[in-house]
């Protein structure tokens, strides 16, 4: 089913559905590329994944697709109770729907979380993953990693930023962002106009995501069975987890590496995109 909506980029929205949820994802290159799927993090829909990110895994030979979790963009909002696993087959659906087997993951912030639980849950779909902004899964680590701080700093930007969402989403977006990086402001208002178009972000929807990763602190304890080539990427100037994240859950993942770009926050500065597809591993 074709979803009738403006295109942003790709090839235009369609949906896949899982057990009650439709799941709208958009394609970039030509089918029959090395698949490439790209999951999201909380409550931004996919197209903070940039175009010319996309376009450029795209030109390398990826077949690439960017799909919204569901309570974000145009994906089915609202359904109560789902968790990590209901999220990871929302995914898969996604990879059925354009007849793949098994693809590359990249995951940001929660979505670099439902990446490795996919790859722990149904190994046999995953290629290789790279986390970005990896994020801390068990409480304890949650209370090393995280920066409270940071966080709220988030909320007052947005309260700073006043009533009206597209405003909100930008500053939320800035406030992200390493200071040391130039703030691309036309691209984030753009996209947060859209953002907006499409939905928008939804407090109660954000709780719903949030609550569904409670069941990720159980998969935890399973990151050792991860066997596809890892690399969990943090910035260093991530005003939300601290940098050591990445190294700490590399360490408990045979074989997975860990970086730390400087200039980076909990963003994804252009700057980096070119090493991050170099770390999505081929062959």
């Amino acid at each position: 089913m074709r979803v009738h909506y403006k295109k942003f980029g790709g090839y235009g929205v369609q949906v896949a559905k899982n057990d009650g949820a439709q799941i709208a994802y958009e394609s970039f290159g030509v089918a029959g590329g090395e698949p490439l799927l790209l999951i999201m993090g909380l409550d931004f829909s996919m197209i903070w994944w940039p175009d010319a990110f996309c376009e450029l895994l795209a030109d390398r030979g990826f077949h690439v697709v960017r799909f919204d979790n569901r309570d974000s963009g145009l994906s089915t909002r609202g359904i109560p109770g789902y968790t990590t696993a209901d999220m990871v087959a929302d995914g898969l659906a996604v990879m059925d729907a354009v007849g793949w087997r098994s693809a590359h993951v990249i995951g940001a912030s929660l979505g670099s979380t439902l990446a490795m639980a996919t790859a722990i849950l149904h190994p046999e779909r995953v290629r290789s993953i790279v986390g970005l902004y990896t994020t801390p899964w068990r409480q304890i680590d949650t209370l090393r990693y995280l920066k409270p701080a940071g966080i709220l700093g988030l909320v007052r930007a947005a309260r700073r930023a006043g009533p009206d969402p597209t405003d909100v989403t930008v500053a939320i977006a800035r406030a992200m962002a390493s200071p040391r990086e130039a703030f691309d402001e036309e691209w984030a208002r753009r996209t947060a106009e859209l953002d907006t178009a499409r939905g928008g972000r939804d407090p109660a929807g954000t709780r719903r995501q949030m609550a569904s990763g409670r069941g990720a602190g159980d998969l935890s304890r399973r990151v050792g069975e991860i066997s596809v080539p890892t690399l969990l990427i943090n910035g260093a100037d991530d005003p939300i987890v601290r940098p050591a994240a990445a190294a700490a859950l590399a360490r408990r993942i045979p074989g997975a590496r860990s970086e730390v770009y400087p200039a980076m926050g909990h963003s994804f500065p252009a700057a980096v995109w070119g090493r991050v597809a170099d770390g999505v591993t081929v062959g």
